[in-house]
C-alpha cells in the first residue's frame, strides 16, 4: 500500500513538473512564431531509478534519454519495456564506444555519432540483427570552452563529410543533428551555439543532406532559448525528475 501511495506520489509529481515543462515549451515556441508540437520532449532519465521512468510513463510522457548503455539495459529489465510501456521511445543521448554498438540496438534513437568509425560499426550492427537505426550527427562547438564531459562530438568543420556517410550506410535512418553546448550560468549564453547549429543544419541541407531536420539541443536551464532558435528535441532531466545525486546539466 505504501510503495503504491509513493508510486502515486511520484506520478502526481512529475505530471505537475511536465505540464509547467510543456507550458514553457508552448510560451518558447509561440514567442518565436513556431508551433509547440514541432518540439519534442525527451525526458532525460538518465541515473534515476526504472521507477521514475515508469512514473514519467504514466504521467503522459514517451520519449526518454539514457546516459549509459548499461544502465538502459538494466532499466529495460525491470521495466519489462516490450510489454510495459506500449509506444516509448529510448534516445541515446551519451556517448557511445565503438566496442558496445551491438548494445546499443535497444535504443531507438542514437544521437551521439561522431565519427565515420562510429557510423560504420553501428551499422553492420544493424544489419547484423536486421534493424535500421534512427541516429543524429552530434556536433562540438566550442571546443576550447568544453569541460570534460563535452568533448565528444564532431568537428564542425567535418559536418560535411560525415553527413555525406551517414547518408550512404543503409541501415542507419539520420535525423539531424545533437549538441551539447559548454555549460553557462547564463542560459543566453548557449544562444550563439544553438544558432550556429541551426546555421550547420541549413549549409548542410543546400548541399543536399535532405535529412537533416531535426536539431536536439537545449537542457533544463536554456530549452526556451534553443527552442527560439529552432530546436525540435529539448532533452530535459532536472526540471521533470528534480535534482540528481551527483551533478549533471540535463
Amino acid at each position: 500500500m505504501l510503495r503504491e501511495l509513493l508510486n502515486m506520489l511520484t506520478t502526481e509529481h512529475i505530471a505537475t513538473n511536465a505540464a509547467e515543462v510543456l507550458e514553457a515549451i508552448r510560451v518558447a515556441a509561440h514567442r518565436s512564431g513556431r508551433n509547440a508540437d514541432a518540439v519534442r520532449l525527451i525526458s532525460v532519465s538518465k541515473t534515476f531509478p526504472a521507477e521514475a521512468i515508469r512514473a514519467a510513463y504514466d504521467a503522459g510522457l514517451r520519449e526518454f534519454g539514457e546516459n549509459r548503455v548499461q544502465e538502459f539495459q538494466e532499466k529495460a529489465t525491470v521495466l519489462n519495456l516490450a510489454s510495459a510501456l506500449p509506444g516509448a521511445l529510448f534516445h541515446l543521448i551519451g556517448h557511445l564506444q565503438s566496442n558496445k554498438v551491438s548494445l546499443a540496438l535497444g535504443f531507438n534513437y542514437i544521437q551521439t555519432i561522431d565519427s565515420e568509425r562510429l557510423a560504420r560499426r553501428l551499422n553492420e550492427a544493424a544489419e547484423q540483427h536486421g534493424k535500421r537505426l534512427k541516429v543524429l550527427l552530434q556536433i562540438k562547438l566550442g571546443e576550447e570552452l568544453a569541460q570534460e564531459d563535452r568533448k565528444t562530438g564532431a568537428a564542425e568543420s567535418d559536418a560535411s563529410r560525415l553527413a555525406t556517410i551517414l547518408g550512404s550506410l543503409d541501415h542507419l535512418d539520420p535525423q539531424g543533428l545533437m549538441l551539447i553546448p559548454p555549460y553557462m550560468e547564463d542560459p543566453e549564453g548557449s544562444r550563439p551555439f544553438f544558432q550556429r547549429l541551426r546555421e550547420i543544419r541549413e549549409q548542410l541541407r543546400a548541399e543536399g543532406h535532405g535529412w537533416v531536420q531535426e536539431l536536439s539541443m537545449g537542457m533544463s536551464h536554456d530549452f526556451p532559448i534553443a527552442i527560439e532558435e529552432g530546436a525540435t528535441m529539448v532533452r530535459i532531466g532536472t526540471a521533470l525528475f528534480g535534482p540528481r545525486t551527483r551533478r549533471e546539466s540535463a
